[in-house]
Order: C-alpha cells, then sequence, then structure tokens
C-alpha cells in the first residue's frame, strides 16, 4: 500500500504561512537533494484547494531542473468542494471534500510510489483522523515568527512517534513523525 506523507515547513515557534519569506536563506545542497529524494519518493501530490491555487501560479512556468520537472509531470488530486476545474497545472483531478476519506483510501490502495502533501491544515487532519496519513515530515526552521497560521489547528490531538530527525547544516532540523494515536475531536 502507498504511503502518504505529509512534508512542511515549520518555523521554531510552529507557524507554516509564507514559508518563502523565512525559508529561502537556509537551503542548501544537502537539504535540496533530500527535499528532491523525496519528491521523488512519489508520483502523486494531495492539496487543498487554497494551497493548489497557489502552487498552479507557479509550478507549470518551472522547468529544466528534475525538481520541477517530477513534480510538474505526476498526478495533482486537489480535495475542494467548491472547485469546478483544475486544469491550471497538468495531471490534476479534483476530489470532492465529501469524497475524500473514500477516494484517498482508494488512491492509497492503488499501486504506485508515495502520494505527498504540501503542508498542513484540514486536510491532513482529516486524514490523520481516518488513520490514513502515514507520516509527517517537518522541517523547522530556525525562525521565530511570533504570528501567522499555526503548524497544527487548534483541536486537533494526537500522540505522534518520532521515527526520524536530519539536522541540515544552516540549522534547519526535519523531524519525520507517525500518527500513533488520534486523541482528541478534529
Amino acid at each position: 500500500m502507498r504511503k502518504i506523507i505529509a512534508s512542511t515547513y515549520a518555523t521554531l515557534d510552529g507557524f507554516q504561512d509564507n514559508p518563502h519569506l523565512w525559508s529561502m536563506s537556509y537551503s542548501d545542497a544537502e537539504a535540496q537533494s533530500y527535499a528532491l529524494n523525496l519528491a521523488l519518493s512519489g508520483d502523486a501530490i494531495l492539496l487543498g484547494r487554497v494551497t493548489y491555487e497557489g502552487m498552479a501560479q507557479a509550478w507549470p512556468a518551472m522547468a529544466g531542473n528534475p525538481y520541477a520537472d517530477h513534480v510538474n509531470s505526476i498526478a495533482k488530486y486537489v480535495v475542494s468542494s467548491t472547485l469546478e476545474k483544475a486544469d491550471e497545472w497538468n495531471n490534476s483531478t479534483i476530489i470532492h471534500g465529501d469524497d475524500l476519506v473514500t477516494e484517498v483510501g482508494r488512491l492509497k490502495r492503488q499501486p504506485g510510489k508515495n502520494i505527498l502533501i504540501w503542508g498542513c491544515g484540514r486536510l491532513t487532519d482529516t486524514l490523520m483522523e481516518h488513520g490514513l496519513l502515514d507520516e509527517y515530515r517537518i522541517w523547522i526552521y530556525p525562525v521565530i515568527k511570533g504570528e501567522g497560521q499555526r503548524l497544527f489547528r487548534e483541536g486537533v490531538a494526537a500522540t505522534l512517534e518520532l521515527t526520524d530527525s536530519t539536522i541540515f547544516s544552516p540549522g534547519v532540523v526535519l523531524l519525520t513523525y507517525r500518527p500513533a494515536n488520534v486523541i482528541g475531536a478534529m
């Protein structure tokens, strides 16, 4: 069975919005290699509507490097109850919000590589609640932002098991967790 892996950047104080404003100066060759290998381990991306709309504006114009070429070529599944079409980014399909658990369960059972998610939010919360999310890969940056979109929404409660950690030279720590037990209502 395929794994669903949520990979997200977060500040030390637990915020995840606008990573392009605070994460780029911490990128190095080792972190880029890790990110490329993670991307290549997947053949699909699962996105919420807001993330899809932002990514669909930028990614189709990116090309000429292995990371962008791979991301642009793989299947994209957009979870939305309001989006009518997803034709801004090639290989995009809409999963309607009311079918999320059934459709993602079906995708997991299909042959293939990992299914990746960028970011954390309602989508990852719902998948964790239903036992469909296999891993969080949380890139912690040595930045204190003070405000913004929290990594986990209020009301999310679970026990996680640390399965791996990697430290990159610019001070970024990548923590890999497996949901062990959902302990609260979402």
